[in-house]
């Protein structure tokens, strides 16, 4: 079974564009507060006036869980396999899959963005940044 895939509307096509190029991007509004994924409202000013901006593909892993049951089929050839939230340098916090071994996995540690492709839908995962 194939795995659900995201379905990129209006509002997230520069995500999902940038994502393809291998770039991470999220938005910031007037106020300085910025997010993921993205919204037609600021969520902290609901201003709407608001600009995507490029990360640098750094954060830190500040939390995350392993699954060992499947509560979908699609996943269960991936078992057992991670739920992450990371937090990017520039503030956004989103949630994705780490590609280390989970049992190298360590909180607030350093990490670094590592596109990768799932049926030809480019997705943002980290690794952890051994280099930083």
């Amino acid at each position: 079974m194939n795995l659900p895939l995201p379905v990129p509307t209006a509002l997230s096509k520069p995500y999902w564009q940038a994502l393809s190029e291998g770039r991470l991007v999220f938005q910031r509004c007037s106020c300085g507060h910025a997010w993921l994924p993205a919204r037609r409202h600021c969520p902290a000013c609901l201003g709407s006036d608001l600009q995507w901006e490029q990360a640098s593909g750094k954060g830190r892993l500040l939390s995350w869980v392993v699954y060992h049951t499947a509560y979908h089929e699609a996943f269960a050839s991936r078992l057992p396999y991670n739920v992450a939230i990371v937090e990017l340098d520039e503030g956004p916090r989103l949630i994705t899959n780490m590609i280390d071994a989970y049992d190298q996995l360590r909180g607030d540690a350093p990490v670094q963005l590592a596109v990768q492709h799932e049926d030809g839908v480019a997705l943002a995962r980290f690794r952890m940044d051994t280099g930083a």
